[in-house]
């Protein structure tokens, strides 16, 4: 059976247009979900739920999987008591998203080996995920880094 161009049996592509908006939205809301509860909400729960349990990202520090993130989750979080992520922006593309963010807190507690110093922190950064099924599978970070070493007291700002 021959078809036409404009007599087509193909599936039209609105299914699919319809299935990758809504992938999309899930995954923007899965990237404000993960900030929100895990960082802000203080969840530590949160991590086993949005965070694979082999997931990697560009900071060895964080080492790599779910366990390695808990460690340097606390870590934060002791050194910073108020610690804050406000989400910016949010903008995906299938399972990549990428979250604007600022982090705020006062360091009242160690941290990279330091004590207290009271000092409030207030830096920009950049989240670029890939989700999937909701779950956060790998990341890239990058972020003011010196800039928050500085206004710890920790470096010189020249």
């Amino acid at each position: 059976m021959n078809q036409s161009p404009n007599n087509s049996t193909a599936p039209s592509n609105s299914a699919n247009t319809e299935s990758s908006a809504e992938l999309v939205a899930a995954n923007k809301a899965a990237a404000a979900t993960f900030f929100e509860e895990i960082w802000n909400m203080k969840s530590e729960s949160a991590i086993d739920r949005l965070v694979a349990e082999n997931a990697a990202g560009n900071d060895p520090k964080f080492g790599v999987g779910r366990e390695s993130f808990k460690v340097q989750w606390r870590k934060w979080h002791a050194g910073f008591s108020d610690l804050h992520f406000h989400v910016e922006e949010i903008i995906a593309e299938g399972e990549r998203v990428v979250t604007r963010w600022r982090l705020t807190g006062t360091h009242d507690g160690e941290f990279l080996g330091h004590q207290a110093t009271g000092r409030k922190v207030d830096v920009d950064g950049v989240s670029i995920d890939t989700i999937r099924d909701g779950i956060v599978v790998s990341g890239f970070d990058a972020w003011d880094a010196l800039g928050f070493r500085q206004q710890l007291g920790f470096i010189p700002e020249d």
